[in-house]
């Protein structure tokens, strides 16, 4: 009887130690079985003239080897490329509550992540702390750029950007990346941290994720506060270090204190805006303005709950908002692929996008301003200026 039982538990141990992950990364990132017309052989001509850059990018959580193309997910480098993708932020996530809500995430539910990596067979000292998680999925990419021949560059620099870009010309199946924190509750309540986290690479990062944490309050959290003292201490300890504040997933109140806080652009790595989705998840027309009136870069998600839509046209619509009301140069691609959402198409598909934008009027510079140069200019505004 006890030998039974020892099999059995060894058999489901095995198991979750083998498919546990790869089932839930296929089951939470998949992508909508709406048929997409097919892309017209111009615009597909105008796409592939296109440096793709995407603002968020959950990929380095998942059992998948980046360098290696898969049938499951979102991404990976290969089809990355074959989207036309130059520039992808890869966002670093470190605590998941369980019944997350958009109506509001109690930051101390059950945290699903540990699962999750204990499932991938990350370090034992990543099971229990957030940090170790960012740092881990830091030297995820890390060890992907050293695999790659020099196919992957991670960006931590205006210079890493202005060389990848001289090199991308005349090669153009090149990527590069840039590493993003998703929400600060990373730094475990030490100021610190920070520095710790920015010596590993992460060049951007978001004060909140799902739920209120120490440094203020989250669009899906419980009491949805503004700054606290140590959250307005981080903030300018961020402004100090040139690293980028990413508002998605912030507060209304931690939009305004932020805001009031720095006159550095900032981005809204992946959103939807009210006007077309009403969500507390979205920009308000206020928030958009305030955000543009100081350089910054809001990125459109793709997902259903960030557009109200399935469909490429859902998320042209939310940008073709964007630029009336503020201007094309603040409008942006932030997919949040990989981010346990379902969306439109993988990163092949973009050239639908692309479509997309042309069938809302938008001209063929105006596309190239959406599909790079915006993140162009605000990475040359915020970033170090060397390495």
């Amino acid at each position: 009887m006890l030998y039974g039982l020892g099999a059995l538990l060894l058999v489901a141990a095995v198991l979750y130690f083998t498919v546990a992950a790869p089932l839930a990364d296929g089951w939470m990132n998949q992508t909508t079985e709406e048929p997409l017309d097919p892309v017209p052989d111009s615009v597909q001509a105008l796409h592939d003239s296109l440096v793709v850059a995407d603002l968020h990018n959950d990929l380095l959580l998942w059992p998948r080897d980046p360098l290696v193309r898969h049938d499951r997910g979102h991404t990976d480098v290969p089809r990355l490329l074959d989207g036309g993708v130059g520039l992808q932020v890869f966002a670093a996530v470190t605590q998941v509550p369980s019944g997350r809500s958009y109506a509001g995430t109690d930051a101390d539910a059950l945290d699903q992540i540990p699962f999750l990596v204990a499932g991938q067979r990350w370090p034992v000292r990543t099971w229990t702390s957030r940090l170790e998680r960012a740092l881990y999925q830091a030297r995820k990419l890390r060890r992907a750029v050293d695999r790659s021949d020099g196919q992957v560059t991670l960006i931590q620099s205006v210079g890493d950007l202005d060389r990848f870009l001289q090199a991308r010309a005349s090669t153009p199946r090149r990527l590069g990346a840039l590493l993003a924190v998703e929400g600060l509750h990373a730094l475990e309540g030490e100021i610190a941290h920070l520095d710790t986290l920015i010596a590993a690479g992460y060049r951007m990062m978001s004060p909140t994720h799902l739920h209120d944490n120490a440094l203020g309050g989250s669009s899906t959290g419980l009491a949805k506060d503004g700054l606290t003292d140590f959250g307005r201490h981080v903030v300018r300890r961020m402004n100090d270090r040139q690293v980028i504040i990413d508002l998605a997933h912030a507060s209304d109140t931690v939009i305004r204190d932020i805001l009031a806080l720095t006159e550095r652009p900032v981005v809204v790595s992946h959103t939807g805006v009210r006007a077309t989705c009403p969500s507390p998840r979205n920009l308000s027309d206020a928030q958009i303005r305030a955000i543009a009136a100081q350089g910054g870069v809001i990125g459109v998600g793709f997902w259903e709950r960030a557009v109200c839509g399935t469909h490429p046209r859902a998320i042209a619509r939310a940008m073709r908002h964007v630029a009336d009301l503020v201007g094309v140069e603040h409008v942006a691609l932030g997919s949040d692929f990989d981010g346990t959402v379902t969306v439109p198409f993988d990163a092949t598909g973009l050239p639908h996008l692309t479509a997309a934008l042309l069938e809302f009027g938008f001209t063929r510079e105006e596309v190239h301003k959406i599909m790079k140069g915006n993140v162009v200019r605000l990475l040359h505004e915020t970033l170090p200026s060397a390495r």
